[in-house]
């Protein structure tokens, strides 16, 4: 059965499991889910594009299915495997008791069929949320052979003949960009490009992710994040996950604001390597953190401290 939604109603379902985003990006998602189209969704590792999928899962109150990409990733891992070892038990079986030779079509039925995300979706009694997650990694032949799927929902076993959708999933790809999708994938999707949230959105995703911290200091974990995600040469910016895991450390140490001095000594809970916390040291260290906080105030706008 298809769930059918309106977009008042995605975006108070959006509200309430705590996923702020922009209103353009509420109608994308929406119009993609009306037009029974996949959902292509693009950004940096960690705006929360994979959290989409989730969080829909959610709102529609149905099962989510993710298939993640690697390099190497095929048919068989991806669509449907045989269950050989049954098969082979099964044979064993017949000459064991002597029975009449067990027929091809008997060991090619679909019980001995292994289920991958792609055919789990597909044979959905309920419409579920199908999240295909960072196809740019996969190889450019496991690609074309995924849009090919993804046009007509739709697979041919050989054994079995073609299987269809019984409901036309939900479908979400996220791409980091590591490299360029091709033109075919990108035709039969609608196109979603999520970025870092601003100071102000980010201050919205902690209050209502971790509703236990004071409001200065959700704004200021806003806006040092901000400040530390403006340097381009982290090799890995903090991600929001990172920012709300940070949020609650700082909840635990029963903090009510910030300073320096705990940016320093809880760095490695936002900046992930040696080379990025050495990076803040030179460049920001404690005493550039008081003074873009005293500079910003409270409410305030992020200043620049380089």
């Amino acid at each position: 059965m298809n769930v059918i939604i309106t977009l008042p109603e995605l975006k108070k379902g959006f509200t309430n499991v705590g996923y702020i985003c922009e209103e353009s990006t509420a109608l994308t998602v929406f119009l993609a889910m009306d037009l029974k189209k996949p959902l292509l969704i693009e950004g940096a590792p960690g705006v929360g594009k994979t959290e989409m999928g989730k969080v829909l899962a959610e709102i529609l109150d149905t099962d989510l299915i993710r298939l993640q990409c690697y390099e190497g990733l095929d048919e068989t891992k991806a669509l449907y495997e045989w269950n050989y070892q049954r098969q082979l038990l099964r044979i064993q079986m017949n000459r064991n008791l002597e029975e009449e030779q067990v027929s091809e079509e008997d060991l090619f039925s679909s019980k001995y069929l292994m289920e991958r995300p792609l055919l789990k979706a597909i044979q959905a009694e309920n419409q579920p949320v199908l999240l295909i997650d960072e196809v740019d990694k996969c190889d450019p032949e496991f690609e074309a052979f995924l849009f090919e799927v993804l046009s007509d929902f739709q697979v041919s076993i050989p054994e079995l003949g073609t299987i269809g959708a019984k409901n036309i999933p939900v479908v979400v790809l996220t791409s980091n960009n590591e490299r360029e999708l091709s033109d075919g994938l990108k035709r039969r999707c609608l196109y979603l490009y999520l970025d870092f949230p601003d100071v102000e959105q980010e201050v919205q995703i902690i209050k209502a992710k971790v509703p236990q911290i004071a409001e200065r200091l959700a704004w200021e974990t806003a806006r040092v994040v901000a400040q530390l995600r403006q340097n381009n040469d982290l090799r890995k910016k903090p991600s929001i996950a990172e920012t709300l895991d940070w949020a609650r450390a700082l909840v635990s140490l029963k903090r009510n604001r910030l300073d320096g001095k705990m940016v320093s000594d809880t760095l490695n809970l936002i900046l992930k390597t040696h080379a990025d916390q050495n990076l803040f040291q030179q460049e920001i260290g404690s005493e550039g953190v008081d003074r873009m906080l005293k500079q910003s105030g409270f409410g305030g706008e992020v200043s620049q401290c380089r």
